[in-house]
């Protein structure tokens, strides 16, 4: 009779430890990775942050399914976060806190000490600029995982030589634009600084590609239709998504019956065509039999244009105040992730590279050294963040040195506790003399580490392409010529005294993406 109930005992411990038993080692489980980043959007829009519900059902519905983060953070420019999620490295390490277009810039090359280049037959040219070839991208090193890998959407990494091109940097498959900011119906980019008229920007596999429709729908559906294909390849897949939504122009969606002359109205409607977007992929996802399988990453690549949006945050994207820095996160992995819960610690950008290839079951062995933390047991395992200080820019970088450490954030000169004051209202330097000396040592000992730019003797030639990337400028379609044609007939043609098409370098703690159109000199 004791031995049966010592067995009987034993059974129901048997079946308490199963039941509360933790999830397996994810590392190297090999699980399929959808990373989807939005553009512009700021941390108040979603309405798991408080902004309209209505917009963002599903942004609000894979929060609800997922885990989000509290405290991530990314660089507050498009290209400077692409590069560090990419490389696992801080912008500056790789010259990608320069964008290429700033190389046409004159008031970007002026705080290089630089000139605009020029061709051969003397035009006013852009410098080639992209992410260094030498760097190992995360796709690279999943692929050497033995995962498929895809690019769809924005690049922003370089738009020219083709081993600039996502498909010389470790992706299969490319669809979408290279460089920064397309019109979502006629694909083309507005100006190529230094020239001033349109260059058509919409490529699969790194040829242009003629289709219509919307740029946001467009890239839900070719995500759609590579998820839906993965069926057959029994690789695990690394698809990252790169939204252009919701960044500028202000291009409504088909159907949109709102004010055109509200830019609100207009920023609402495209929310809310990213939500649908990202609840399209996420049903891919699910409704192909993956979801158990894949760790599906939501985020944003940088604050937005407008401040509002940031709140309770200050700044937009430009600026290294928490608004244009601190992004919504969404991390959703059914058995990995508890539904609806929330994680505390801080995590940047380049923390999904080593994190991403443990997983994988990937090396983390190679020749230049990341600032990535793998946040494995962070976002997995209930641990706690090991991360306690951000670099967000150094000396010489194109915006104001920042580095975050502990409770406090160092700009420039201006000190915050941004944990006592998230809206970074009371600037405490001279009541931390010391901490502020501290960080500033850290950020110059940062910012000696830059590499040297070297020369840039390759140039954008000829400067005003009808259609982005060297070898698609071959053979290239009458179609494409006649459509950027028509394009450019409606662009202006003369300027004032000192206007561009093209915001002026940002400048100090309060710069914003919508300042600065004029020259100081033509003000």
């Amino acid at each position: 009779m004791r031995t049966s109930i010592l067995f009987l005992f034993a059974i129901v411990f048997a079946l308490s430890a199963t039941n509360t038993h933790a999830a397996p080692d994810p590392r190297g489980s090999k699980p399929n990775i959808i990373f989807v980043l939005a553009d512009d959007m700021g941390w108040a829009q979603p309405g798991f942050n408080g902004g309209k519900a209505s917009l963002t059902p599903n942004m609000d519905a894979l929060a609800a399914e997922g885990m989000r983060l509290n405290d991530y953070y990314t660089h507050s420019v498009c290209a400077p976060t692409r590069a560090a999620f990419l490389t696992g490295r801080y912008a500056f390490r790789t010259w990608s806190d320069w964008r290429s277009e700033d190389f046409g810039k004159p008031s970007y090359l002026a705080k290089l000490g630089l000139e605009l280049a020029h061709t051969e037959s003397g035009e006013e040219t852009r410098m080639i600029h992209a992410l260094d070839t030498e760097e190992r991208t995360v796709a690279e090193a999943l692929q050497d995982a033995g995962y498929f890998t895809s690019l769809i959407g924005k690049w922003h990494l370089g738009e020219w030589l083709p081993e600039h091109l996502p498909m010389g940097q470790g992706f299969e498959h490319q669809y979408g634009h290279y460089a920064w900011g397309i019109d979502y119906f006629n694909k083309t980019i507005v100006h190529n600084a230094p020239a001033r008229f349109a260059v058509y920007d919409w490529h699969r596999n790194q040829k242009p590609l003629q289709e219509e429709g919307y740029a946001t729908d467009l890239i839900a559906a070719e995500t759609e239709r590579i998820i839906k294909k993965q069926k057959d390849d029994e690789r695990p897949f690394f698809i990252y998504v790169a939204f252009n939504a919701v960044h500028g122009p202000l291009n409504p969606p088909p159907g949109f019956d709102g004010d055109k002359d509200d830019p609100l109205a207009i920023r609402d409607a495209m929310l809310k065509s990213l939500d649908d977007a990202v609840g399209r992929i996420k049903n891919a996802v699910d409704d192909n039999g993956f979801k158990k399988d894949t760790l599906f990453v939501f985020s944003n690549d940088n604050g937005p244009v407008l401040e509002e949006m940031s709140a309770p945050y200050r700044g937009t994207k430009n600026t290294t105040y928490e608004g244009g820095v601190r992004q919504p996160a969404i991390v959703r992995w059914p058995g990995h992730t508890e539904p609806g819960t929330t994680k505390d610690g801080l995590m940047f950008i380049t923390d999904f590279f080593p994190t991403f290839i443990s997983l994988a079951g990937g090396s983390h062995e190679q020749e230049r050294a990341i600032d990535g933390i793998d946040m494995t047991e962070m976002l997995f395992e209930g641990a706690e963040s090991p991360r306690n200080e951000i670099i967000y820019d150094v000396s010489g970088s194109a915006r104001l040195p920042t580095i975050r450490s502990g409770d406090f954030k160092l700009m420039g000169d201006l000190l915050y506790n941004v944990v006592k004051d998230p809206g970074e209202q009371t600037d405490v330097a001279a009541d931390h003399p010391e901490l502020v000396k501290e960080l500033a040592a850290k950020l110059k000992a940062a910012g000696d580490e830059r590499p040297p730019l070297g020369d840039k003797p390759m140039v954008m030639d000829p400067p005003l392409p009808y259609v982005y990337g060297l070898e698609e400028q071959e053979n290239t379609p009458d179609w494409l010529v006649k459509a950027v044609k028509a394009v450019r007939k409606t662009q202006p043609t003369e300027w004032a005294p000192g206007e561009t098409p093209w915001p002026k370098a940002p400048q100090g703690a309060n710069a914003s993406k919508m300042d600065g159109l004029k020259d100081e000199a033509a003000k």
